[in-house]
Order: C-alpha cells, then sequence, then structure tokens
C-alpha cells in the first residue's frame, strides 16, 4: 500500500489550503483515513479522520476550520484547512487504517505572515 500527498505551502495567517492524499495498492474497502501533524519538538497528534462510510472525527484544535473528505475516486480523502494560525505549522502525514496501518511521506505546511 502506497500513499501520495500533495499541497503543500506556505500560507498567511487566516489562508487556505488544501491537502489531498490517494491511496494505492491492495486496500479493504472498510478502511480509516485520515490526517495527522507533527510540528517541530512536538509528537504526532491526530488532525482529522473519516471512515469508509463518512463518519468523521476531528481534533478540538482544528474543529469548525478544517473539513476532511473522501474524493468520488475510492481511497481518496482531502482535508480542507481554512482560518489557519500560525501554530497549525507542522509537517502533514496522510494515513489509512484496516488490518493495518500505513502512512504517507508528510507534507509541509507553513503558515506565517
Amino acid at each position: 500500500v502506497q500513499l501520495q500527498a500533495s499541497g503543500t505551502g506556505l500560507v498567511q495567517p487566516g489562508g487556505s489550503l488544501r491537502l489531498s492524499c490517494a491511496a494505492s495498492g491492495n486496500i479493504f474497502s472498510i478502511n480509516v483515513m485520515g490526517w495527522y501533524r507533527q510540528a517541530p519538538g512536538k509528537q504526532r497528534e491526530l488532525v482529522a479522520v473519516i471512515t469508509s462510510g463518512g463518519s468523521t472525527n476531528y481534533a478540538d484544535s482544528v474543529k469548525g476550520r478544517f473539513t476532511i473528505s473522501r474524493g468520488n475516486a475510492k481511497n481518496t480523502v482531502y482535508l480542507q484547512m481554512s482560518s489557519l494560525k500560525p501554530e497549525d505549522t507542522a509537517v502533514y502525514y496522510c494515513n489509512i487504517k484496516f488490518i493495518r496501518e500505513y502512512w504517507g511521506q508528510g507534507t509541509l505546511v507553513t503558515v506565517s505572515s
């Protein structure tokens, strides 16, 4: 299983950015895809996850600002980030879980003026 993420960038505070991730390989139809992030000097943390049935869960710090969604293509996931804050600066990792979990390579999001 491979995960390919895109959407890295430098954004000003208050701006928006969309991350995309496509999973390929032998993937169960029932799975959970999500985004995690790791800021410098901090542990990796959950940002948002979505099940294959469409149920979502968000970190409190991003509720109301970030939206996770599934694409029409199987096993694609998006993270629409709005009202970005400097504290959102981190490497964002795409993740898929079914029996075991797999990680993408990470994409850097920098929020700075």
